[in-house]
């Protein structure tokens, strides 16, 4: 399938997916009863997202030297935490979705979970010739049906000093297409070191950094031709932005160097369902719905993160822990020219 090719890809493939498998019914109980369903939803692969794509920014607290050239390829791994996987459902938030078994609430996967066993639901819905009329559906679960616990980014980063202390950073993910989905990822940065403007810098024993960071990520996955929902040109659109700050500090040493940093993170994730919408009771009636809805998530939280850099001549390695919302470990490879 091609949800596997990438993983910020298979997040999306998730939400077209898994959760599209059921949309008939979803749409059927309602545009606001499924709207408010995927918010809770998606909202933690949203913020795994925006997390893992701000990994890797810097591996230094130390300036690199004026007009030098870096160009790093990083991977990172975060990890998903059980809270995550899981979100309160309360049929008293929905207007025609109970569950079958006459709760009140439940905890039911996110897209980063799984439901096990399946969890029904009972679906109410105005019919404009029998009335009122009820159906059952088993609930989207996501990719921890896969025994998926990891969420794996990977980047290319460039950076260039124009100034002395100052380093211009750009990262991206080439534009990619396949039949079905299409992902492209570019970020900017701006990383200062503050000691750099004493006069004492080549001797103090540490540096101290800040960092400011953009990263935008779109992605787009097309179902039109997956056997769930008559309809189309049906797609789900993804588009994450965020700000990074960091305050960044660290040995001033030669070959090797350790630093720590802590951070803020603020952004927005919105996630369209659009297309045409074929919603059947099939037999008698049914009733076109035109780009359904559109889902927005606020990305934000602190984060704490320690590692160590080894340069050896124009090559370097770096790896480092991050402590937050979305735990992750990274690793860079570093040349300097």
């Amino acid at each position: 399938m091609k949800k596997q090719i990438l993983i910020p890809m298979a997040f999306l493939a998730v939400l077209a997916v898994r959760a599209q498998e059921n949309v008939n019914d979803l749409l059927a109980a309602g545009i606001s009863d499924a709207q408010r369903f995927t918010k809770d939803y998606i909202a933690p692969a949203s913020e795994g997202l925006g997390y893992g794509m701000n990994n890797g920014w810097f591996n230094n607290a130390k300036s690199p030297k004026k007009y030098s050239f870096h160009l790093s390829i990083i991977g990172n791994v975060g990890f998903i935490k059980d809270e995550k996987k899981a979100f309160q459902m309360n049929v008293a938030d929905y207007e025609n979705i109970r569950f079958e078994d006459g709760s009140s609430s439940k905890m039911v996967a996110t897209a980063l979970g799984h439901n096990d066993p399946d969890i029904r639901v009972i679906i109410t819905y105005d019919d404009p010739i029998f009335g009122n009329q009820e159906t059952t559906l088993v609930l989207p679960t996501g990719i921890g049906a896969e025994g998926v616990d990891l969420i794996p980014t990977g980047f290319l980063q460039a950076g260039f000093s124009p100034f002395k202390g100052t380093q211009i950073k750009g990262r991206f993910i080439p534009k990619i297409e396949t039949e079905d989905a299409k992902l492209s990822l570019y970020g900017f940065g701006l990383q200062q070191e503050f000691t750099s403007w004493l006069p004492a810098d080549k001797i103090l024993p540490v540096a101290i950094s800040g960092l400011v960071a953009y990263t935008h990520m779109d992605a787009s996955y097309d179902f039109t031709d997956a056997e769930f929902v008559e309809g189309e040109n049906q797609r789900v659109e993804t588009d994450v932005n965020t700000l990074l700050f960091e305050l960044i500090v660290g040995t001033n040493l030669k070959i090797i160097n350790f630093y720590g940093a802590v951070g803020y993170i603020t952004g927005t994730s919105t996630t369209d369902l659009l297309g045409t919408y074929r919603v059947t009771d099939g037999f008698l009636f049914s009733e076109d719905i035109n780009d359904p809805f559109s889902v927005e998530n606020d990305i934000s939280g602190i984060r704490g993160t320690v590692g160590a850099n080894l340069q050896l001549g124009f090559f370097g390695l770096n790896a480092d822990y991050t402590i937050g919302e979305f735990d992750s470990a990274t690793l860079g490879i570093n040349f300097s020219f």
